[in-house]
């Protein structure tokens, strides 16, 4: 490190620490009000979690939903999110989230690449009051990421174990439907050989996928949007602490490739750094399976280590781990690679499936296996209570497996052999010898089984009422009938798969204002310090009501700290013209630029 990179100053009105959804809402919606905005990312690639989320925004009231005839009313969001967040109801929040939620959405859609479609979403909880089924939720639209030209490198790549050799799939079930039925139908066998080849190609020539979906579209969006607006995306770059000047936070120390660099940021500092899932300590007082010695694998990236929530405690934050479910909980599996990592599989799709049931280490099942990621997780908790281990294990027959897969496995004809051999698949050709090399209760195993399977003859779930919710059956099998999330598991040999907890960020986090200040124990903002995304706590109080929950309040508040950062307070005040980003900022940290 030389002596002038050590004294090396750049002036901005706005530092952002983070490059996810959060952090670049907040950086674009500033700088199109005018403001000089730096964003720094220590890791390699921008995108931050939603680069590896389903890119889904919950917005009641969006325009998507009113021009496709969806009837639903602001009332009804309200009394549903009453209902959802219960003691931890934050009208202020609330109020602001569904009155601006529809203006951030408009705005990005007019004012830059970000697009978005329309879902068939139904709410996790579409039974209960206010709850829809159909209309709150969209998507990122797919994007080329060849428009990102150069930057294409550092846009982080999806989850590997949720594509096929890097192909990312589209958000609809027409899509999946296509490579479920590709050894069944010529049209889909057809449509899948058109998607390998195209696929193959932008293998070879950009070493990535580059048709995009999902979050990774949503990031590429975002990044793109920040990019063309001349807002620098330092990759590679560090925040090492925050600066004040009395008691205001005045910018911070980063370090790079090109050695430390203060940052001053004359409006504030924003932290967006994704929350604290990868922060050991901090989880372990946090989740109640950790408290009783358990174990957590998250899929969210490496980086989310609580740098953001770290960084604001040292100023006197209030950081208090105040819901019961702290995090969004999300069922994984843990896949052995062949180049002897270990990666993480969510298990968004496989529960849905009619024949297949979850039972804990007892062999008992404990829930409805196709209520939402979060619930289950929830579930799993509290049948584990007097357990050492979170877990569950999915289990079904073959004619099951080789039709919907389970988990990282694929359905025929993919071979199962090689998962069997490495341990992820566990294969009994009775219940009982499935027991007993999966280390179950053998005998509870064939009772629970045999109940479900009397009820599920007629496509009934008599114990968890599986498949009676719009969203129970949206990521079903329609094909199935009576009942899309209900068929009884027939003949051997019988497969188990064991899941453990994991998390698709942390809902507990920093105090703040509506606005995004960060609030000191006693209450009263810090100056100069904001926090956005998964550093802040979620409005939603630690529940999940439904399809995008996390990046619709994290988008919506990050429009609002944005513009509050600009000192507009009107919705309907038109942006200032930007000046040019500053040159400083462009050059001084060429790491990632």
């Amino acid at each position: 490190m030389t002596d002038t990179t050590r004294n090396a100053v750049l002036t901005c009105d706005v530092l952002v620490i983070g490059s996810g959804a959060g952090g670049l809402s907040t950086a674009i919606t500033a700088r199109k009000q005018g403001l000089d905005v730096i964003v720094i990312e220590k890791e390699p690639f921008f995108g931050g979690t939603t680069a590896f989320s389903g890119g889904v925004l919950w917005i009641p009231g969006n325009r998507h939903a009113h021009s496709n005839q969806v009837h639903d009313t602001r009332e009804a969001a309200l009394r549903y999110m009453r209902h959802e967040t219960g003691e931890f109801f934050d009208a202020a929040a609330v109020d602001a989230f569904l009155d601006t939620g529809p203006q951030m959405l408009d705005f990005f859609e007019k004012e830059t690449t970000v697009k978005f479609v329309p879902t068939l979403y139904p709410d996790y909880h579409p039974n209960v009051d206010g709850g829809v089924d159909i209309g709150r939720s969209v998507v990122a639209a797919p994007f080329d990421a060849r428009a990102l030209g150069k930057d294409i490198v550092r846009l982080r790549p999806p989850l590997s174990t949720i594509t096929f050799i890097g192909m990312m799939f589209n958000s609809s079930n027409a899509d999946l439907k296509h490579f479920f039925n590709a050894t069944r139908s010529l049209k889909s066998a057809i449509y899948v050989a058109k998607r390998l080849a195209g696929h193959l190609k932008d293998l070879a020539l950009y070493r990535r996928g580059v048709q995009v979906t999902s979050g990774n579209a949503l990031a590429a969006r975002l990044a793109r949007s920040a990019l063309d607006l001349g807002i620098p995306i330092h990759t590679n770059t560090a925040a090492r602490e925050l600066t004040t000047t009395g008691q205001r936070v005045t910018g911070a120390l980063v370090s790079g490739a090109d050695g430390e660099i203060r940052i001053v940021a004359r409006r504030g500092v924003v932290l967006a750094c994704g929350g604290f899932s990868h922060d050991v300590a901090r989880i372990a007082t946090a989740y109640p399976h950790l408290k009783r010695g358990g174990e957590h694998v998250s899929p969210v990236p490496p980086g989310n280590t609580g740098d953001g929530v770290g960084m604001a405690e040292r100023l006197g934050a209030k950081v208090a781990i105040r819901y019961p479910q702290p995090a969004a909980w999300m069922p994984v599996s843990r896949v052995p690679m062949r180049d002897g990592s270990v990666g993480v599989f969510p298990h968004l799709l496989d529960r849905y499936k009619p024949g297949i049931i979850g039972v804990t280490r007892a062999g008992k099942r404990f829930t409805n296996e196709a209520n939402s990621y979060h619930d289950v997780g929830a579930a799993m908790i509290e049948a584990c209570a007097n357990e050492r281990e979170t877990a569950m294990w999915l289990i079904c027959d073959h004619a099951t497996i080789r039709k919907y897969g389970l988990g990282f496995a694929k359905p025929a004809p993919v071979p199962l052999g090689p998962l069997l051999r490495n341990g992820y698949l566990t294969m009994g050709r009775t219940l009982a010898e499935l027991a007993r090399n999966a280390g179950l209760d053998g005998q509870v195993l064939e009772a629970t089984v045999k109940h479900y399977n009397v009820g599920a003859a007629r496509g009934e779930d008599t114990e968890f009422g599986r498949g009676t919710t719009s969203f129970n059956r949206y990521l079903a099998d329609p094909e199935q009938r009576p009942n899309p999330c209900v068929a009884p598991i027939g003949d051997g040999p019988y497969y188990a798969l064991k899941v453990l907890m994991g998390d698709l960020g942390t809902f507990d986090g920093i105090s703040t204002k509506v606005t995004g200040e960060v609030l000191d124990e006693a209450g009263a903002p810090i100056p100069g310090l904001y926090a956005v995304g998964n550093d802040r706590a979620s409005v939603m109080g630690g529940n999940y009501p439904g399809a995008g929950i996390t990046l619709g309040p994290i988008m919506t508040f990050g429009y609002i700290t944005g513009r509050h950062l600009a000192g507009v307070s009107d919705a309907a005040a038109p942006a200032q013209s930007q000046p040019d980003a500053s040159q400083a900022s462009k050059t001084a940290l060429r790491t990632g630029t």
